[in-house]
Formats: C-alpha cells, sequence, structure tokens
C-alpha cells in the first residue's frame, strides 16, 4: 500500500481514486482471509484521519467517516493482530472499509456496478442442495446477463431442480451472469434447447391468476420471458393450454418489475407451496 506521507501529498481527485483502491484491494482480501489473517490498522486510522481533515466532505460523510474511524481507532491496538480474534471484529472492520469504500466512490462520480460489488465468492456444495423433483425454469430469451445471473440465485435458492435456457438467453458463464449468480450455475443443472422443455408449462406474464390463488403444480416449467417483450405468443399458446399463467398484483404507477425480481417472488411462491401444501 501507498504510504500515508505519499498519499497525502496526491491532488485530491488522484487521492480519493488512489484510496478508493486501497480499500477496495483490502475489501478483497477480508473476504477470503484466512483465521490468522492481519491487518494494519494505524495504516487505516490514519487514512481515516485524513480524509475527515480533507474539509470537502458534506457533513453526513464526515460523520460516517468518524464512525469508521472510531472502529480502527478501536482496534489500533491490536496492531498487526488477527483479523478475526474475536468473533464480531471481522464483519465489523469490513463493514467499515466497505462503508468508506463506497463514500469515496460517490465522490468520485464512479457508482458501483454490479461486478463492483464485492462478495465472499467460495465454492457452492451440491451435496447441500434440496432441491424440489420436478419444479423446472425456461428461461425465454432473457437477454440481460445480470438478470440471468439473478434469476440463477433465485431458482438455486428456492430449490429449482434444472433450468432450461432458449437459444437466444444469455449464457450463465458470462462474467457478469457469474457475478450475480454468485455460484448458483455451478451447481445449479442447466442446459439449453431450442424448443419448449418438456412437462406442464406455466408462464410469468400479465393478464393470469393472481399469485396468491395460482395452483402452483408439483411438477412443472416456469416459463420466463424476454425483459422488453414479454413470454412469446407460441409460449404462451403451450402455457395457456396446459396450467396457465401467474401473475403479481402491482399497485404503483410504473406497474411492472424487474424480469429476475418478478422470477424471485413467483418461484418464492412456488417453493412456499411446494414446502407447506396446506397453504395452497
Amino acid at each position: 500500500m501507498i504510504p500515508l506521507h505519499k498519499l497525502e501529498r496526491l491532488p485530491r481527485p488522484l487521492r480519493l481514486r488512489k484510496t478508493a483502491k486501497i480499500f477496495a484491494e483490502t475489501e478483497n482480501r477480508l473476504c477470503t482471509a484466512e483465521p490468522g489473517a492481519v491487518m494494519d490498522m494505524a495504516y487505516f486510522s490514519g487514512v481515516l484521519e485524513m480524509l475527515i481533515r480533507d474539509g470537502a466532505f458534506p457533513a453526513a460523510v464526515l460523520k460516517a467517516l468518524g464512525e469508521a474511524r472510531e472502529i480502527f481507532c478501536g482496534e489500533k491496538d491490536a496492531g498487526f493482530g488477527s483479523i478475526y480474534s474475536n468473533e464480531s471484529r471481522g464483519p465489523r472492520i469490513r463493514r467499515a472499509v466497505n462503508a468508506v469504500r463506497h463514500i469515496l466512490l460517490a465522490e468520485t462520480g464512479r457508482f458501483p456496478s454490479d461486478w463492483d460489488l464485492i462478495d465472499g465468492k467460495g465454492s457452492l456444495d451440491p451435496a447441500r442442495r434440496r432441491p424440489f423433483a420436478g419444479m423446472q425454469v425456461y428461461l425465454e430469451d432473457i437477454r440481460s446477463p445480470f438478470n440471468v445471473g439473478a434469476m440463477f440465485r433465485a431458482a438455486e435458492s428456492f430449490g429449482a431442480e434444472k433450468i432450461w435456457l432458449s437459444p437466444f438467453s444469455a449464457d450463465p458463464r458470462h462474467k457478469r451472469a457469474e457475478r450475480t449468480a454468485m455460484g448458483a450455475a455451478a451447481v445449479l443443472p442447466w442446459e439449453r434447447t431450442e424448443t419448449m422443455p418438456p412437462g406442464p408449462l406455466f408462464a410469468l406474464e400479465t393478464g393470469g391468476a393472481d399469485i396468491g390463488r395460482f395452483s402452483f403444480p408439483h411438477r412443472g416449467v416456469l416459463v420466463a420471458g424476454s425483459e422488453e417483450l414479454g413470454v412469446s405468443p407460441a409460449a404462451l399458446a403451450a402455457a395457456d393450454a396446459s396450467l396457465g399463467r401467474v401473475s403479481i398484483p402491482v399497485f404503483g404507477v410504473k406497474g411492472s418489475l424487474n424480469v429476475s425480481v418478478a422470477f424471485g417472488i413467483v418461484m418464492h411462491a412456488w417453493a412456499a407451496a411446494l414446502e407447506w401444501p396446506a397453504n395452497v
């Protein structure tokens, strides 16, 4: 890391960018830190003191920086001691690092995209999965890698057995899809198909049964369609001839939801119906 005295001499825009990078690299290390990992609390306490002396931050930001500085000052006596010397130390330090990183990103005019967000990756254990047999999903022309990744994450979380992808859906191995899926695509079976997947079908689309009254099947395929155009006429016709459509009532002016958000809501409702069938 750049010495504190050199950091202080840099022009303010460059100093803030360099400091944001230091905090980003530190948070990445914290995510993968072994129990014996160490961190120089005095250095980070000094960086926070430098930022507070800056004088150009608004009062709310100065307050947040001061709170972060108190955390580092409180840990400073440990010097290079273990980050995880007690159960709460690691999470407390990481939250302070995260807060400062986002403050600096905002101050430099660079708000984070999904791929900038930092989380512990780790490997997921497929043996711990508890899927519902017969709960499957068909993503029809979902173009955004972010949405595909988010839908994989929701599907895996709520017990999907498998995901089918249309030929033009984004690749779940795309780096942006992997970033939002957080490892779900590695443990949830998936397959591309040029035809509608087999099995009873129902579509997530407007004009269907209210999600609170829809009869979710024990086995079936949920069809979620394009962000722009919704489920295709062919897929809708197949769903209408099979299990029908499920819709989410909304009450705002916008009148619609992001497809991955709507998908997550329906997957939760489906899982709840299978887990507690008496509620259906």
